[in-house]
C-alpha cells in the first residue's frame, strides 16, 4: 500500500495496482474502504490490464483519520485532485460507488480534461442522501461519537450486513457523520446536473435486486449509459463482483 502526504500533513493510501492501460481510479462509498470492498473486482474482468488505483478515502480504511479534518464531498474531491496531480496521470477512468460515485462526480469536475470514462454504482446524484446516511445524520455529531456509532455498529452485525459493518469499524465515527450531513446537504449545482454536463463517457450501474428504479429513465433520457448486474443489490461489489468487473470494463471501451 502507497502513501500520500496531503498539504495539511494528513496521509493518504491506497493501492496502485500496474497495468498497460488507462488508470481505473476506486472511490469507495460511506462506511467502506477501496481496500476492503474492490481487491476482488480489480483482479477479473479484464480489469487487470489496467492500472487499477483502490483509494481509501481520508477517515476510512488505512487512510488517516484526523477529527480536525474536513470532511465534505468537496473536500474529499479536492484531494484526489492533488493525488491526481501527485501521480502525473493525464488520462483516467473514475469508478464511484454510492458516496463515492457523488465524489467521483466532483473529482471528474476538477479534473475534466482528463476524464475518459465516469462510471457510477448506485451514487448519490442528489441533496437528501440515503438509508444509512439520514440514520447516521439523525444523530448529532457528539451523540454519534458517543453512542450512535456503536449502535449502528451493532445493528449492522445483528441484521447480517457484516460487509458493511466491518468497513464501519475501521471508519472514523467523526469521518462517518460529517461524510453523511455533506450527503443530506448537497450542493449547487447539484451532483446530477454536474454529472450530466460532463464531457466523458458515462455508465450509472443498478444492481438488478434494486431495480425497477424510476431514475433509470431520467438517466437514459440525459445520455447516461443504464447497466445492470445481475443477482446483485446496492453492495454488488461483494455480491457479485465478476460481473461488476465486466461492466465496468465494458463500460470503458
Amino acid at each position: 500500500m502507497k502513501a500520500f502526504k496531503l498539504d495539511n500533513h494528513v496521509i493518504l493510501r491506497y493501492h496502485d495496482l500496474p497495468g498497460d492501460e488507462i488508470p481505473i481510479i476506486f472511490i469507495h462509498g460511506l462506511g467502506c474502504a477501496s481496500s476492503f470492498d474492490y481487491p476482488q473486482v480489480a483482479s477479473m474482468g479484464g480489469l487487470t490490464n489496467h492500472r487499477r488505483i483502490l483509494v481509501d478515502l481520508v477517515g476510512s480504511g488505512y487512510s488517516d483519520k484526523p477529527e480536525f479534518f474536513d470532511y465534505t464531498i468537496a473536500n474529499h474531491a479536492k484531494y484526489l485532485k492533488e493525488l491526481l496531480d501527485h501521480l502525473s496521470i493525464d488520462n483516467i477512468v473514475i469508478f464511484g460507488h454510492s458516496m463515492g460515485g457523488a465524489i467521483s462526480i466532483a473529482f471528474a469536475n476538477c479534473v475534466k480534461d482528463k476524464v475518459k470514462a465516469l462510471i457510477l454504482s448506485e451514487a448519490n446524484l442528489d441533496s437528501g442522501g440515503g438509508f444509512f446516511s439520514k440514520k447516521i445524520a439523525s444523530y448529532s455529531e457528539s451523540d454519534f461519537v458517543k453512542f450512535g456509532y456503536t449502535e449502528i455498529l451493532q445493528e449492522s452485525v445483528s441484521s447480517g450486513n457484516t460487509e458493511w459493518a466491518a468497513g464501519l469499524s475501521n471508519s472514523s465515527p467523526i469521518a462517518i457523520h460529517r461524510n453523511a450531513v455533506s450527503l443530506i446537504k448537497g450542493q449547487t449545482p447539484s451532483w446530477r446536473q454536474i454529472f450530466y454536463s460532463l464531457d466523458a463517457a458515462k455508465t450509472y450501474i443498478y444492481g438488478s435486486k434494486s431495480l425497477p428504479d424510476p431514475d433509470s429513465e431520467a438517466l437514459t433520457r440525459n445520455n447516461i449509459n443504464v447497466a445492470v448486474v445481475a443477482n446483485a443489490g446496492h453492495s454488488m461489489a461483494w455480491e457479485n463482483p465478476e460481473e461488476l468487473a465486466l461492466v465496468i470494463k465494458k463500460s470503458i471501451l
